[in-house]
């Protein structure tokens, strides 16, 4: 009886071992693609023809993020700047020298789930995984 409890943990172990590093790359993958639209959308929105980031450019980044897997209705997004008028405004973009500033937040849903078996804290059902980046404005009219 012992040597079949004994198999039991040392089997579970063994496939938390060889597993974790998996779904440890979908976080990274994950984190990398908010970082890498985070920096596209702050070209753009922070171009010499722009000076803001819109709600349309925010609806296209989330049907981007859409085909690369993300839930679409789950990303959020936060468009502020260094001056504290609003980023999204695109009948008053932000001037040449305000930073423009977005954050893209997405839930980590129960990507944790195996470490908790396994006795390890795991972040909240609310926590987010998050994105950020600041970029000066181009704008001049």
């Amino acid at each position: 009886m012992k040597q079949i409890l004994v198999f039991i943990l040392f089997a579970a172990m063994l496939c938390w071992f060889m597993f974790a590093p998996m779904y440890k790359h979908v976080i990274i993958v994950r984190q990398a693609v908010l970082q890498k639209e985070v920096d596209y959308l702050l070209e753009v929105g922070a171009n010499g023809s722009h000076g803001y980031i819109s709600d349309a450019m925010m609806q296209e980044s989330r049907q981007r993020m859409a085909e690369r897997g993300f839930v679409a209705g789950d990303l959020g997004y936060t468009v502020g700047t260094n001056t504290g008028v609003s980023g999204t405004d695109a009948s008053a973009p932000v001037w040449r020298g305000t930073g423009l500033r977005l954050t893209m937040t997405y839930p980590y849903h129960r990507l944790f789930v195996i470490d908790q078996l396994v006795g390890i804290t795991i972040p909240l059902a609310s926590d987010r995984m998050g994105a950020t980046g600041m970029k000066m404005s181009e704008y001049v009219p």
